[in-house]
């Protein structure tokens, strides 16, 4: 009875890695589609006018 209940935690640990690594792997695809979205997203023009200060502040100073 003991040798069955071992067999079987053998047949299931293969099972449940293959389980856990396709999770991971649909994990991995989401975050690349939203990083995707992300940055495909314009920039506000309100931080480009930060950015611009800062560049023009930097001039300046150099």
């Amino acid at each position: 009875m003991i040798e069955h209940s071992a067999s079987e935690d053998r047949r299931r640990a293969p099972a449940a890695l293959d389980e856990a690594r396709l999770r991971q792997q649909a994990i991995g695809v989401r975050l690349r589609q939203m990083f995707d979205e992300v940055v495909s997203e314009p920039v506000p023009e309100e931080f480009l006018a930060i950015l611009r200060q800062a560049d023009k502040k930097t001039a300046e100073n150099d």
